[in-house]
């Protein structure tokens, strides 16, 4: 075999060499990362420690240590408000998306005709929403369900509940439509999973008396477990950084408001990104026990 002139084989193992080859290929994703990501993600956490005033010579910070942190947590009720709102939110979410997107992937996994068809709808809204499209639909009220918490049993049931637990609910019950439209990328996982699985099992859990409840609860269900892993992880990054985020929109309008400033909403940006890592271990660690006990 002719030596390769790039990694001698002489010179370094197998295993370095493999490395190698991995790293040049991943080397544009780490230099961009790098450039218009890491340094402006440092550069955002400098300012949220400083009085950040943009003039005509330029940026001048004046530090302030942890004082945006404190303001935006203590003093800034709307933003606490927001936040929580925000979590059960996405709490109440994510099982939601995850159920719907299963269910649909299951059906598209069966034989009938027009499948593509079928398929193409689903994952369409994946297409169409982008920043300006959805914000349109929303401003038409396409992505909610009008009228639906003006019904007086709806609105009494609202009532009684604490007002902490209201306002998701309600979001819950106009935006189901919404939740759902994010749906698509979950079901080409769930889908590309389901056909990964060995028809053998299914047939031998035919073979010794299993119904297809029995089969999807016994095979089905704990072969998608990992999925639904990546599927949480996602939905909940994807709700987190939707252009109609409630957090998201009040973090813009302080950037350059009076009683605002570029500091104080670099400083809030990192309190919502430790409260969506915070998310994403809880909705993980949950998952995956439950994934670990049923492989054991």
């Amino acid at each position: 075999m002719k030596s390769n002139k790039l990694f001698p084989r002489r010179s370094i193992t197998i295993g370095t060499r493999e490395a190698l080859y991995g790293y040049s290929f991943v080397i544009i994703w780490i230099i961009g990362f790098a450039l218009f990501t890491a340094i402006p993600l440092v550069q955002t956490f400098l300012y949220s420690l400083n009085q950040v005033t943009v003039s005509a010579t330029g940026i001048i910070l004046d530090s302030v240590k942890w004082a945006n942190y404190s303001r935006a947590l203590f003093t800034d009720p709307t933003f606490v408000q927001l936040l929580i709102e925000y979590s059960i939110e996405t709490l109440v979410s994510v099982p939601i998306v995850i159920i719907f997107s299963m269910i649909i992937a299951l059906f598209l996994n069966l034989k009938f005709r027009f499948k593509g068809i079928f398929r193409t709808i689903f994952f369409l809204p994946v297409v169409i929403t982008s920043g300006p499209v959805i914000r349109e639909l929303t401003a038409q009220g396409a992505t909610s369900v009008p009228g639906i918490t003006n019904t007086a049993a709806v609105g009494e049931f609202l009532a009684q509940l604490p007002v902490y637990l209201r306002n998701p609910i309600e979001y819950l019950l106009t935006s189901f439509i919404l939740i759902l439209w994010f749906s698509g990328v979950q079901i080409l996982i769930y889908l590309s999973s389901l056909q990964k699985i060995d028809k053998s099992i299914y047939e031998a859990a035919a073979i010794d008396g299993a119904s297809a409840w029995e089969s999807f609860w016994k095979i089905t269900l704990p072969s998608l477990s990992k999925t639904t892993v990546i599927n949480a992880v996602y939905t909940i990054i994807t709700l987190s950084h939707f252009s109609e985020n409630k957090v998201i929109k009040y973090i813009y309008s302080q950037t350059y408001a009076v009683e605002g400033g570029i500091g104080y909403s670099s400083a809030m940006s990192f309190l919502f990104f430790i409260v969506l890592v915070v998310l994403l271990l809880i909705i993980y660690l949950l998952l995956n026990v439950r994934t670990e006990k049923k492989v054991k």
